[in-house]
């Protein structure tokens, strides 16, 4: 355990000096509000919205909502159903018009969760059915993660999760592929409804027509409702949170 933090506190410590330092470096803002309903042990439906920035809270450029259904079919099988809208601006100023991209996307999921100790590790494969004006596109996208909860439990559950997930993005249209994102963050739980998560993610485009930006600032609220008699079925503290 000690040594986990120990690595986290020497990534931050390392890492974050040698991006600041770039020419190139603006960080920008990435934030998320995520409520999930849990109406049975199996199954739950969540809605989310999403705003980002091309810089520190200023060139907003971007936002999302979507909502959405999960089912888990096996302790290692969980499947998605999300649709939602996707709406790009233009670079150099907040909601720069005219937009970049509109899109409705229709999302199917699957995730194959495995638990090795306390230790999780995730593989998630989404398809993005992607419709615009005048426009249809396909995107397929691949994360691996791996996440380990830790702190004093309370009432059932650990207080603190570090992820850490990469993901890759490909097409079906030359060149295929188009991005890798990389994603490693910390998650606190307040209370065993809510979770707070900060992180920081790099993504590298190689050759994309939607949201850009390469580093950002996570912030994210997540809220779960529960029936009360099947609150400790249903939760899960080790899920990698989705991005």
């Amino acid at each position: 355990m000690v040594k986990i933090i120990s690595f986290c506190i020497l990534f931050y410590a390392s890492f974050f000096p040698v991006i600041i330092s770039s020419q190139n470096f603006d960080l920008g803002s990435w934030n998320i509000l995520n409520v999930k309903y849990n109406p049975s042990e199996n199954m739950s439906v969540f809605v989310e919205a999403q705003l980002r920035s091309l810089k520190f809270y200023s060139d907003f450029h971007y936002y999302e909502y979507k909502g959405g259904i999960n089912y888990s079919i096996h302790p290692h099988v969980k499947l998605t159903l999300g649709a939602g809208s996707y709406q790009t601006y233009k670079e150099g100023g907040d909601f720069v018009l005219p937009k970049n991209n509109n899109e409705f996307r229709l999302w199917p999921q699957l995730q194959f969760p495995q638990s090795i100790g306390k230790l999780k590790i995730e593989q998630r494969y989404r398809a993005e059915l992607r419709f615009s004006k005048n426009n249809y596109r396909n995107r397929f996208r691949y994360r691996q993660g791996i996440s380990y909860p830790f702190g004093k439990e309370k009432k059932e559950y650990k207080p603190f999760l570090i992820s850490v997930s990469n993901e890759l993005f490909f097409t079906d249209r030359e060149p295929y592929f188009e991005r890798n994102r990389f994603l490693i963050s910390l998650n606190y739980k307040p209370s065993n409804t809510a979770t707070v998560q900060i992180g920081f993610l790099h993504q590298f485009d190689y050759k994309i027509n939607d949201e850009t930006g390469r580093d950002f600032l996570v912030i994210g609220f997540y809220y779960d409702i529960f029936r009360k008699s099947t609150l400790t079925k249903q939760r899960d503290d080790t899920e990698i949170k989705d991005n």
